[in-house]
């Protein structure tokens, strides 16, 4: 073969895996911004209320517990590798402070992705909480003010969470819609590797003495916590229609869960299997340079100790509104005017 033939092969070669490199990309359902500076405001709440079901007496089989929370208003933004966002908690509670009182509340997370898989890590804490409809066990409370403030009791959730897409094409970051976004429909199965320790805890037993049962120790516990590990198996669905995302993520599963009771400083534990819910829902305006998204995440912790048990969702609700800058370009019109004065200026120096 001579020289000119090999030559010729090489550069059909090299084409042909340039245009088949840009079909490739033109067939993925989604569509990076890498390249774009992209900023964001949200705004929104979470919150964790909670319940602790019993055969209570007067035929009550639950009592419920909801903390106060406060607006938050958050600015950040991405761009290439960099992302970074902060948050402003809003003087006003969304609820009555004379009923519901007063809850701190920290929540602290990070997330990325490598290859399918897609993790994150998060910490929640709430401190101070509100037993609803306290009349019916106390006759001090009146249905004007009906709920009983507790302070002292604390919730609190630490979980590192891995989702398994079965799908490469099915990214989070095109889901979530903000440093990418899909231009069509796209659905996979998922599997989320889950680890977890979560619980309730007060200083004095969790349930008023009107609520307690002296046969049951359970009933009298200022502790319940659990830590749990398992694999939840789920469904994802992202729908595109004109200039409308919508996506929704969820898994049903059960996990291998080491679970205890403290009351009287005696502490008691046991071994057992606790189901998991998995919900993710983000829907909204997505277009290449702007989105306005509504976002929505809810996790769903229980622990039982045959008919005793605690449930508690931590949950958020967002609207998240952003632009996408192309400033590569800006940057090279910016650098293409410099040169071109620094070219006149030295023709006029001649």
């Amino acid at each position: 073969m001579s020289s000119r033939i090999r030559i010729l092969f090489l550069f059909l070669s090299l084409f042909s895996c340039s245009v088949y490199g840009q079909v490739a990309d033109s067939l993925l359902p989604y569509q990076k911004y890498g390249s774009r500076l992209v900023l964001y405001s949200d705004f929104g709440w979470s919150t964790a209320p909670m319940s602790i079901g019993y055969p209570f007496p007067q035929g009550m089989k639950r009592v419920k517990y909801r903390n106060n929370f406060n607006p938050v208003l958050g600015f950040g933004f991405s761009y290439k590798w960099m992302s970074l966002r902060f948050g402003i908690t809003l003087p006003n509670s969304v609820r009555s402070k004379n009923k519901y009182g007063k809850t701190k509340y920290y929540d602290l997370g990070f997330d990325f992705s490598f290859k399918n898989m897609y993790f994150d890590v998060d910490w929640h804490l709430y401190e101070g909480y509100a037993m609803r409809d306290a009349y019916r066990w106390n006759d001090t409370i009146t249905k004007a003010e009906p709920n009983l403030i507790r302070e002292d009791i604390n919730a609190s959730s630490f979980s590192i969470n891995a989702w398994q897409f079965w799908k490469e094409e099915f990214k989070m970051a095109a889901f979530r819609g903000k440093t990418a976004s899909y231009h069509r429909d796209i659905r996979t199965f998922y599997l989320k590797y889950t680890t977890n320790y979560h619980g309730i805890s007060s200083n004095q037993p969790l349930l008023p003495k009107e609520l307690q049962d002296s046969t049951e120790s359970k009933t009298s516990s200022s502790v319940i916590a659990a830590f749990d590990v398992g694999v939840v198996p789920g469904y994802a669905y992202v729908r595109r229609w004109r200039i409308f995302q919508f996506g929704i993520m969820g898994g049903v599963g059960i996990v291998l869960q080491s679970k205890l009771y403290t009351f009287d400083e005696t502490t008691r534990s046991f071994l057992g299997l606790a189901p998991r819910v998995d919900i993710k829902v983000i829907g909204g305006i997505n277009r290449p340079k702007y989105f306005i998204m509504f976002v929505s995440d809810f996790d769903n912790k229980s622990i039982a100790f045959n008919d005793f048990n605690y449930r508690q969702t931590y949950y958020y609700l967002k609207l998240v509104g952003g632009v996408r800058l192309n400033v590569t370009k800006k940057k090279e019109a910016r650098e293409a005017a410099e040169k071109k004065a620094r070219e006149e200026e030295e023709k006029n120096k001649k």
